[in-house]
């Protein structure tokens, strides 16, 4: 019998909800602090007298982090179990945000923000894989659904919460939102979630891959960031392309022939899952590179203040709060295919229609548009996460859901940089 099963037999039917809540209440602390920061991008930049490309940072420091450890999670579970897991990643960000609500300057910022990410790119791959373990295979659509929507509550909450907090009293502050719900996932971990099935010794861990992953994230990041700056065609923006493409194909190449791979290469093989990557970078680039820029731009160029801007993420966040449950249940009945292709092509009509936006445009226009690209997310988010996994045999999923929160991440981090140096391009 398994520990699970045991957890079952103890708590009955309802273990299956405190263990989607203690998984929740550990996202929730982690996507909230993804977001809240964007909202004092702009009073850091003047606290510490930086450049937007300087500011970036400390959203793509955040994400490349979460992007490098997400595939850590498979093997960590597998060494230490889940509960040991959950809580050292945890620990690690809580470690971070006291670091960040105490940085003296910009880079001590951009590190506590990097131990942010290291931390918080463990525990969304523990949540989806506890959730496949807990809900029998025609629920996991609804499960992922309800999840979402611990998922989405945090952004649409987070700014505006962190917009009151730096103008009544400091960007610090949002720093300091997340420690409550560190320390209660914590708690709920060591309560609810298993600790490690497997007997015998710990697993080789893929040193080399991680090696090889960071180099490939810092290096072509840095180069974009760089390259407006030094020039594109500049030596030492063409050999950090270089070093970028090298490492990337060293990074394939090793994981091909280790024994003891951080990403099994397998999982490509399938169309299902490879397709299913190919639309979430796409997603993670559009979701989060919208994110971070909408409230520098209307607090910079509207001149609006920390609190307007994240109202105006507000009615979004809430829009994906309906829209992830119906969606989610629609995911066990409706064809995968179809649900992506509706969602993103509401997001991409909707970022079109943002793309004119100027000094002059309304509030509300910028709101409502920002409504319409989040139902089309909310649509393509439990397909694509149930539509993944459940192509995949069980020996993958722990790969799978690493192997997916990673390529969303991935875009994510590109998103937010490639979108900052086009703006820079532009003024």
């Amino acid at each position: 019998m398994s520990q699970i099963d045991r957890y079952f037999e103890r708590y009955g039917p309802v273990y299956k909800w405190l263990a989607t809540g203690s998984i929740m209440v550990a996202t929730i602390s982690v996507v909230l602090s993804t977001t809240i920061v964007n909202v004092a991008i702009p009073a850091v930049m003047g606290a510490f007298g930086i450049s937007a490309v300087q500011a970036q940072w400390i959203s793509t420091g955040f994400l490349a982090a979460m992007t490098a450890t997400m595939l850590l999670a498979d093997w960590a579970i597998r060494a230490f179990g889940m509960r040991m897991t959950m809580t050292f990643a945890m620990s690690v960000f809580l470690s971070g945000s006291i670091l960040g609500g105490l940085a003296p300057n910009e880079t001590v910022l951009t590190l506590a923000r990097v131990v942010q990410g290291a931390g918080a790119g463990i525990v969304q791959p523990l949540a989806m894989i506890m959730l496949f373990r807990v809900f029998p295979p025609d629920k996991r659509g609804a499960a992922m659904g309800i999840y979402g929507v611990g998922v989405v509550l945090a952004p649409a909450l987070g700014p505006w919460i962190g917009g009151v907090l730096m103008d009544a009293f400091d960007w610090r502050f949002v720093f300091y939102l997340g420690l409550p719900f560190s320390g209660l996932a914590i708690l709920l971990a060591n309560l609810f979630l298993p600790t490690r099935e497997e007997s015998g010794p710990i697993p080789a861990f893929d040193f080399v891959g991680v090696a090889i992953l960071s180099v490939f994230l810092a290096v072509l990041l840095s180069t974009l960031s760089n390259a407006q700056r030094l020039g594109w065609e500049s030596n030492i923006i063409l050999l950090g392309f270089v070093i970028s493409a090298a490492s990337a194909i060293g990074f394939v190449v090793w994981e091909l022939n280790t024994a003891k791979p951080m990403l099994d290469m397998r999982l490509f093989k399938n169309f299902a899952f490879s397709s299913a990557s190919v639309i979430a970078f796409i997603m993670g680039a559009g979701l989060f590179g919208s994110t971070y820029l909408l409230p520098v731009f209307v607090q910079q160029i509207q001149g609006m203040t920390p609190t307007q801007a994240g109202l105006l993420l507000m009615p979004s966040g809430f829009a994906m709060l309906l829209v992830f449950p119906i969606a989610g249940r629609m995911s066990d009945k409706v064809s995968a295919p179809i649900m992506i292709g509706i969602g993103m092509a509401v997001f991409a009509g909707s970022s079109w229609l943002m793309a004119a936006a100027n000094v002059h445009t309304a509030f509300w226009t910028l709101a409502w548009l920002t409504v319409l690209s989040r139902l089309g997310l909310g649509l393509v988010f439990p397909a694509i996460s149930s539509g993944a996994l459940k192509v995949l045999p069980p020996h993958l999923l722990g790969q799978g859901s690493g192997a997916s929160n990673f390529i969303r991440q991935l875009g994510g981090a590109f998103g937010v940089n490639l979108l900052t140096v086009f703006i820079e391009r532009r003024t």
